[in-house]
């Protein structure tokens, strides 16, 4: 039986190692949505330096002492949403997913948003990204009619903003 945890990063983590889950899921949820040029350039280590970034908190989900994914989230980036939070990233290598670690992995960030006093929370997820749309919604994140324009490899794309409504209870 597998052991799975998910804790916060600690400067002893190898930052390699967690980039790698990055770069894998990067490239098998996006291909198809941002060009594959693109996606074959991506460097190791393209995502270690910032998993240290002062103004986010990072999470891992591990499978027997095995990091499978990663979470980084804190106070949102956008001055207009400033009391609320964000969850910036939420990746899993491509074997994991569809397994369950993705909710663990989301239902402990947004556990510690909360923790921390934020009682709105939203992420941007890519619109051509059904799988990981339909992943949030069922979690209760509601698509907003809020977009960002973004240019990935050249191509032209839309992320659109998902805020979390707390099931009511019955």
């Amino acid at each position: 039986m597998s052991i799975i945890e998910v804790r916060y990063i600690t400067p002893d983590d190898d930052r390699t190692a967690i980039s790698r889950i990055y770069e894998k899921s990067w490239k098998y949820a996006y291909a198809g949505i941002i060009p594959q040029d693109y996606l074959d350039s991506i460097p190791a280590g393209q995502w270690v330096s910032g998993l240290d970034h002062p103004d986010r908190r990072t999470l891992l989900c591990m499978e027997d002492d095995m990091f499978v994914g990663t979470s980084s989230f804190g106070k949102s980036r956008l001055r207009q949403l400033e009391d609320w939070g964000e969850i910036v990233s939420l990746y899993l290598l491509p074997d994991y997913i569809g397994k369950g670690y993705g909710k663990i992995l989301l239902q402990s960030a947004v556990s510690e948003l909360k923790k921390s006093g934020y009682e709105h929370i939203f992420l941007w997820v890519l619109e051509e990204n059904i799988r990981a749309r339909r992943f949030y919604e069922r979690f209760g994140f509601q698509r907003t009619d809020d977009y960002l324009d973004d240019n990935i490899g050249g191509k032209a794309l839309r992320e659109v903003r998902y805020i979390y409504r707390q099931p009511v209870p019955i």
